[in-house]
């Protein structure tokens, strides 16, 4: 049986209280570590196929490609301006 070390980093964020509060409620919970549950989220966000556990969003996911090239705030300025002059 093949083992594989797992390297820990240390990670210092700056987040709201309330989300903090809530958030360790619910790794408690779920007999979870905070670290486990960002780690875990981060994971799933920085895959190649990320699923974020949103069956109808995950079915919808990828429908549109967009060129490579394309700027997403160019097109959101560009509507912007067009909306409102």
């Amino acid at each position: 049986m093949i083992k594989r070390l797992r390297m820990t980093t240390k990670l210092t964020l700056s987040l709201n209280k309330s989300i903090i509060e809530k958030a360790k409620k619910y790794a408690k919970g779920n007999n979870q570590s905070l670290s486990q549950i960002i780690e875990s989220y981060l994971e799933k966000v920085t895959s190649e196929n990320p699923e974020l556990g949103d069956p109808e969003l995950d079915s919808i996911r990828g429908i549109i490609k967009l060129p490579k090239e394309f700027d997403l705030k160019k097109e959101a300025r560009n509507l912007r301006i067009k909306k409102h002059g």
